[in-house]
């Protein structure tokens, strides 16, 4: 049983070895180009790959200072259309459009009684009332912003190139070159106002051991275009990097974990935009049928308030190589 895990690792499909779909979706950063990790193995020239993602977060913060106030409350729905076809041998473009909805959602009751189950602090959620949407923020030096409506509709698409430069049975070395398009409309936190370019350094690999894991790794650099939601406040030069580790229980089902982290998105004082941030995700998938894979994953906020509280994450994967 135990050699059967380790072959099932070299023999599943590109999309059935993907890390976890992890999109930040604190309303500030989640409107950034900045990438979930990704395999560092390339779809097979002529083959499609194609995902789809849904996510659903729950936003919690009231903070200020004496030059600044936040608020951020509110629920984000995003769900993500992922193509992905292999032009060369080593090289496949990916395109990702995305649908967001901004609301007071449904979650904080649920929210409310998980934090009293385990007595931990909620950061003052339960003395504000449920299932509102407000997202505002008021400064001294900066023009703020707010939303109270609710809103839906496209969000910013991104498209990238992905070069696998080293490549054997085991393992991949991979760059990454994308391009997001600022074509979501930022007065409804359906876009960040501008046009952003990222690249990344990506690996995949076995365990050097006999253990049935795989790993995964990014580290990157995003420019962030110019935004007119944040205008003066606005960070442009940000890092981001993430760790996944895919633990595979049989030829059907694997354990995932990941971490992931980014630059603060501005020059803001208060944590929740000020700050970087850092998650970490836990979830598990199903290989249902050839090809086919989904995902379920819960991602936390490891440095409180610098991203959603919790977060939902499906996805429907397939590989077409």
């Amino acid at each position: 049983m135990f050699f059967v895990m380790c072959l099932a690792v070299l023999t599943l499909p590109v999309e059935a070895n993907e890390p976890l779909y992890v999109k930040t979706l604190s309303p500030v950063t989640g409107l950034l180009g900045l990438p979930s990790q990704r395999s560092a193995f390339s779809e097979e020239q002529g083959s499609l790959g194609a995902a789809l993602h849904s996510s659903v977060s729950s936003n919690y913060v009231l903070d200020s200072n004496s030059r600044e106030y936040l608020n951020l409350d509110g629920e984000t729905l995003r769900f993500a259309l992922d193509l992905r076809y292999g032009l060369a041998p080593g090289l496949d473009v990916q395109l990702e459009v995305p649908w967001l909805e901004q609301s007071g959602g449904h979650l904080d009751r649920f929210i409310d009684d998980w934090h009293d189950l385990w007595g931990m602090s909620d950061g003052g959620r339960s003395r504000v009332d449920r299932d509102l949407l407000e997202y505002r923020y008021a400064s001294t030096f900066a023009p703020g912003f707010l939303l109270d409506d609710d809103s839906s509709g496209l969000g910013d698409i991104t498209l990238a190139l992905n070069y696998a430069f080293f490549r054997d049975e085991n393992s991949a070395l991979r760059v990454a070159l994308g391009y997001k398009f600022g074509v979501g409309d930022d007065d409804k936190f359906l876009g960040s106002g501008g046009d952003d370019v990222y690249v990344a350094l990506r690996f995949s690999g076995d365990h050097l051991s006999d253990l049935p894991l795989r790993w995964h790794g990014q580290v990157g650099y995003l420019h962030a275009g110019d935004s007119d939601l944040l205008e003066d406040m606005q960070e442009q030069d940000l890092w981001f990097a993430g760790l996944s580790l895919d633990w595979v229980l049989s030829e059907r089902w694997s354990l995932l974990f990941q971490l992931d982290g980014n630059a603060a998105p501005t020059k803001s004082n208060i944590t929740a935009i000020g700050d970087d941030a850092a998650t970490f995700s836990g979830g598990v998938r199903w290989r249902f049928a050839q090809g086919w894979a989904a995902d379920a994953s819960v991602v936390e906020d490891i440095v409180v308030e610098t991203a959603s509280d919790v977060t939902f994450v499906l996805s429907v994967r397939y590989g077409g190589g």
